[in-house]
């Protein structure tokens, strides 16, 4: 990256998942290039180490984001001008196929990835309308475009992110506000993705062992979203853009 890009200068951004991986990235990348951030993560020792980072850019929120006292917070701390959201913040299901859900990891898998995207986006609708510019970047995955890449809950919220983000371009995009989302591969980050199921391991293990390309880097991911919500691409908006190492490809 140019060091002399100042694309997000007097822009505040909100950033969920800021305490590590892709989120934590995309804090670096906004920060780095002007912008105000406003970090929201479930573990404030994770924040404290984002901010001893990135100083006086950036505002932390701690707080779940399945509740929507999260969501409020976040606003609250933003003020009164948001141009950018970046809906990075996610948790996985363990691989559990349908039969082996149960209510709890369904509810939290849906609230964490799909419901807490939803409140945001809301939230800072109204005041990019006003203003007829802003920019909406979700975190999807190739779940999102595939029934072999996670369980069942993960998918399904994957999938509704998808349709969410395309509903919202629809909506928005004649009023200015752009709404993307990045559908990564696989990502070295510390989200938590192990097998608890057997029939699970057996019946997606072939699938990724010999489909996946490399784990990607977070900055790599990043990137994408910075540039998503970036003037950069101003006539962007409705795309779900891979950025898996050409497994959507496959």
């Amino acid at each position: 990256m140019d060091s002399t890009e100042r694309r997000f200068e007097r822009r505040t951004i909100i950033v969920t998942g800021a305490g590590s991986g892709i989120g934590r990235a995309t804090v670096e990348r906004v920060a780095s290039e002007g912008g105000t951030v406003v970090a929201v993560d479930i573990s404030a020792d994770r924040l404290d180490a984002v901010k001893a980072e990135f100083g006086d850019a950036v505002t932390c929120v701690a707080g779940d984001l399945a509740l929507s006292a999260t969501s409020d917070a976040a606003i609250a701390a933003a003020g009164e001008r948001v141009d950018g959201l970046a809906n990075v913040a996610g948790i996985m299901d363990g691989f559990l196929p349908t039969a082996e859900l149960t209510d709890d990891v369904w509810d939290r898998v849906l609230a964490v990835n799909l419901t807490a995207t939803m409140r945001l986006t809301r939230a800072v609708l109204p005041g990019m309308i006003a203003r007829g510019a802003g920019s909406i970047v979700n975190v999807s995955s190739e779940a999102g475009q595939r029934a072999s890449a996670a369980g069942t809950a993960y998918t399904t919220s994957k999938h509704a992110v998808n349709g969410f983000t395309l509903s919202t371009a629809f909506f928005y995009t004649p009023k200015g506000v752009r709404c993307n989302a990045v559908s990564p591969g696989p990502v070295a980050t510390n989200i938590e993705a192990p097998f608890r199921s057997e029939w699970a391991q057996q019946r997606l293990g072939p699938f990724l062992q010999t489909n996946v390309p490399a784990v990607a880097r977070p900055e790599q991911v990043a990137a994408a979203i910075a540039w998503l919500l970036s003037d950069d691409a101003s006539d962007v908006s409705g795309a779900i853009l891979p950025v898996d190492g050409g497994w959507a490809a496959v």
